[in-house]
């Protein structure tokens, strides 16, 4: 149990470096000289690319040292960084000290999910990383509320303290309480071709490649949402107070089908949870368009329901599209992560940048993103089945 709950706090240093923020998004730009809502979306955007290059350098690190000493690392550039945003005068340092923070927190994510593929395998790791997204998403339903609380009270800088301050004593417990995972007959010397040959390596398995890239897909089109949720909440249906709660029940939904996951997963296996959910994904933002594709927003509680609909179906896939992606590559699990988390990212930020611009006036925009983006995502799923029925054929 402690295992989960230390795992999942290391996560959740990236959740509350994310979504505290969200409430103090338009102060920040205004202070930083920001005008132009849409510019604001990189101050949630630019994290990713942090979080999705930094993996290519502690991945490897961690396979040839052991994971420890990567997550030490990850949380003293973490600090640095952190200093770098609160005494940031124009948003250009601002998205520096925001890349850096995704960079440094990619450490302990990476590691984490590291950490559970060396001791975990199979339907089990699912139900395992069920269990730490559950814990993790409680970051998210108090964070927002946090950081307006913070906001109201203090100042923007205050955020990123109390952020710092969490990281530390984080990090604390990790070194007290959590052994080394990685064997030292298991570490794998650290060469000038070990991304090369991790790359290598990993392109082998296509089912690894195919549910990164769907992973890509479904984590760029969330992304949309969180960078834009501030500006449809709080401009498009004037929630500027309600927004944190409204941010946290949708968190709940997410919640919710992760845990109810953790049990059904070993019922039906990874792959038909991953089948099921990411259909109705689809289905429900295809609904949306066809309902509501003049433009117009419609009530709020209609909003929220279509939200809590698709957010529901993404509590199935983010822990299982992982798990399904590592499974073929316990042997090489910290470059592995690396890589895949990098591939996923390297998609997510530019599907996230684009479609968020045409979130202005209307939230018909994202909900195009979650259909175009989930179809893609059928289409390699149902590759990846063809692919596995006909290897089955040619072997009986």
């Amino acid at each position: 149990m402690e295992f989960v709950l230390l795992m999942a706090s290391l996560m959740s240093v990236v959740a509350l470096a994310i979504d505290a923020l969200l409430p103090a998004m338009d102060i920040i730009g205004l202070s930083l000289g920001v005008t132009d809502p849409v510019e604001n979306q990189s101050l949630i955007i630019m994290i990713f690319l942090g979080l999705g290059a930094g993996p290519l350098l502690f991945g490897p690190i961690s396979d040839s040292w052991g994971r420890k000493p990567v997550v030490y690392i990850g949380f003293a550039l973490f600090i640095i960084a952190s200093f770098i945003c609160i005494y940031a005068q124009t948003m250009e340092v601002m998205i520096a000290g925001r890349i850096l923070q995704g960079v440094a927190l990619s450490a302990p994510r990476t590691i984490s999910i590291a950490m559970v593929r060396d001791i975990y395998s199979g339907d089990f790791m699912a139900r395992i990383m069920s269990f730490i997204t559950v814990v993790f998403l409680l970051i998210p339903t108090i964070a927002p509320a946090m950081g307006k609380w913070i906001l109201d009270s203090y100042n923007w800088q205050a955020i990123f303290y109390v952020q710092l301050v969490f990281a530390v004593l984080i990090s604390l417990w990790f070194w007290r309480r959590q052994p080394e995972t990685l064997a030292v007959a298991q570490r794998i010397p650290f060469t000038k071709t070990i991304f090369y040959d991790g790359l290598k390596e990993l392109l082998k398995y296509q089912r690894t490649m195919g549910f990164t890239l769907i992973s890509g897909f479904i984590v760029g089109s969330f992304l949309v949402y969180l960078s834009t949720a501030q500006q449809i909440f709080q401009e498009q249906y004037d929630l500027k107070e309600e927004f944190p709660f409204i941010f946290a029940g949708l968190a709940i939904a997410i919640g919710t089908s992760t845990f109810l996951n953790g049990t059904l997963v070993l019922r039906f296996g990874m792959e038909k949870m991953v089948t099921t959910f990411l259909l109705g994904y689809f289905v429900i933002s295809v609904l949306y368009v066809l309902l509501y594709f003049k433009g117009a927003n419609p009530s709020v509680e209609v909003l929220l329901l279509f939200f809590g609909l698709q957010f529901f179906a993404i509590g199935f896939l983010f822990g299982n599209l992982r798990a399904l992606a590592m499974e073929p590559i316990g042997h090489i699990a910290g470059i592995g992560a690396a890589i895949t988390g990098f591939i996923s990212t390297l998609m997510s930020v530019p599907i996230s940048t684009f479609i968020g611009r045409f979130v202005t006036t209307t939230a018909l925009p994202l909900f195009i993103g979650f259909s175009i983006c989930s179809l893609l995502s059928i289409g390699i799923l149902y590759y990846l089945k063809l692919k596995a029925n006909s290897e089955v054929v040619q072997h009986t």
